[in-house]
């Protein structure tokens, strides 16, 4: 479901507000969101989706312009979908799409409340991988999620369920398995962080 689009009818805006909000401290250090800049980031995101542990879930392999289009994509779809690097200690180490799921066609696959924002990450080095640093990350993801969006109620996910690691990381970060879902492109884990009570402002 990665950059399916917008169902989003005319006059609607449905911006995410995630842009580059400064350091959160998380258990595994510093840690920020940074907007994409693709004449900045291709070649690094590049290298990341032709890494054969991120293709097999991701479908993005191939030469530059097969991830530049993707990246297009998303930076024109007017805030319903902001790909953003994800910048640990100083250093770029993963990729996020931070998307309103209720605006997208998964909603179609799940009962969407108005306002739900999805998540999408990949850690992108092999030597970041296996090191527990998902479920930190998506712990403060969410929480910057919901703190900079009052509306939404809930963050949603959907990772394939043969993406063992990544299912187990989601529910390390206070993510609930929901269901499975048939997805046009897989079967997948709906995973969902509800805001708690006692964090409404």
């Amino acid at each position: 479901m990665r950059g399916a689009g917008t169902d989003a009818g005319p006059g609607v805006r449905p911006a995410v507000a995630v842009g580059d909000r400064g350091e959160v401290v998380t258990r595994v250090g510093a840690f920020r969101l940074v907007p994409v800049r693709i004449e900045r980031d291709l070649p690094l995101i590049v290298r990341w989706m032709n890494d054969p542990a991120v293709a097999a879930f991701w479908d993005l392999a191939g030469p530059a312009s097969v991830t530049e289009r993707h990246l297009r994509q998303q930076c024109a779809s007017g805030g319903h979908s902001v790909p953003c690097l994800g910048v640990l200690e100083g250093r770029p180490m993963s990729y996020w799409e931070i998307y309103r799921a209720d605006l997208d066609p998964l909603a179609r696959h799940y009962p969407a409340r108005p306002h739900d924002i999805g998540v999408h990450l990949l850690i992108g080095g092999a030597a970041d991988r296996g090191r527990g640093l998902g479920g930190p990350l998506l712990e403060a993801v969410a929480e910057l999620v919901l703190d900079g969006s009052p509306a939404c109620d809930r963050v949603v996910a959907e990772p394939d369920l043969r993406n063992v690691p990544s299912v187990a990381a989601f529910l390390s970060a206070g993510f609930r398995f929901s269901a499975e879902l048939d997805l046009p492109a897989k079967r997948a884990a709906l995973m969902i962080r509800e805001r708690h009570t006692s964090d409404r402002r």
